[in-house]
């Protein structure tokens, strides 16, 4: 279990013992949230501090900081990396952190006098953009698409599908480091608009499914195949038939200008007629007479 539970409890046991005595004065615990990497400011709910005051932070039941004098003093923690992250308020006595970690996560209090003020931090890892694949180990019909909606390493988070605005399913991570997987099944055909939203208390990512690009099957290939093969197939025969109607039609236009021609050709009947005499001479036999004795 993480260190700042044990302190959680700790600050929650003295805050318990003080308020019964009466020694101090808290107001309600408040939270504050915030992304890793990010910086925030713990407020003290102190509208002003004057220079003989004196005011502490603690990090669970650790003193990390005051402000004494109206100067600042820091306090190392672990490694130190914390202490040269904090910067103070010398007014307000609000304390922000840089460069915020998941470890900063916890319960902060602020003290003046007999009056105490406790706000409740979380820091939130980065969110990943969610991984949308297709489904190799699941067995998809011949007209639907399985894919899965895939997050490494979250906490925290919850991983759902829409379809347009409405949720179709969601799976949540507690505050374990885990890989979430969601599954979802489209028909090839689907119009809709479908997206995966990874998102905590006070982030999101989303990730738009492109139906087109990941359902495409070997079958679907096929047929997009032979649709266009038909297609092709049908071009190349319109074409066939368009270029034997004009070779046709090409033989025939020669042929009757052919036969125009002989017909108004006034030689036409002259050749005519020495061909078929010609032709009756070549068909002559000729025989010897016999000489009488």
């Amino acid at each position: 279990m993480p260190i700042y539970i044990y302190l959680t409890w700790t600050v929650y046991f003295l805050l318990v013992v003080l308020l019964e005595s009466g020694v101090f004065v808290a107001d309600a615990v408040k939270s504050e949230s915030v992304t890793e990497g990010e910086s925030v400011s713990l407020n003290s709910s102190f509208t002003q501090i004057h220079r003989d005051e004196h005011i502490e932070w603690k990090f669970g039941d650790i003193l990390i900081a005051k402000v004494k004098n109206n100067k600042s003093v820091f306090y190392e923690i672990d490694d130190g990396s914390f202490r040269v992250r904090l910067k103070l308020d010398h007014q307000t006595g609000s304390l922000t952190i840089i460069n915020s970690r998941t470890t900063d996560s916890g319960l902060y209090t602020v003290s003046r006098d007999t009056t105490i003020n406790t706000i409740n931090l979380t820091v939130y890892a980065r969110l990943p953009v969610p991984v949308i694949s297709r489904d190799s180990s699941s067995s998809s019909s011949s007209s639907s698409c399985s894919l899965l909606c895939s997050a490494v390493n979250v906490s925290h988070v919850t991983l759902s599908w829409f379809k347009g605005n409405s949720s179709l399913s969601s799976i949540s991570a507690s505050d374990l480091s885990i890989s979430l997987s969601l599954p979802l099944e489209v028909e090839y055909q689907d119009k809709n608009t479908y997206s995966c939203v990874l998102n905590n208390p006070i982030r999101n990512q989303t990730q738009h499914l492109n139906i087109t690009q990941l359902c495409h099957t070997c079958a679907a290939v096929s047929r997009t195949v032979l649709i266009s093969a038909a297609a092709a197939g049908s071009l190349l025969i319109v074409a066939a038939v368009g270029i034997f109607c004009i070779c046709r039609k090409h033989t025939n236009t020669h042929r009757e200008e052919t036969q125009a021609e002989e017909i108004t050709d006034p030689t036409f009947n002259r050749r005519n007629r020495n061909k078929s005499r010609a032709t009756e001479e070549d068909n002559v036999e000729y025989t010897s007479v016999p000489h009488e004795s």
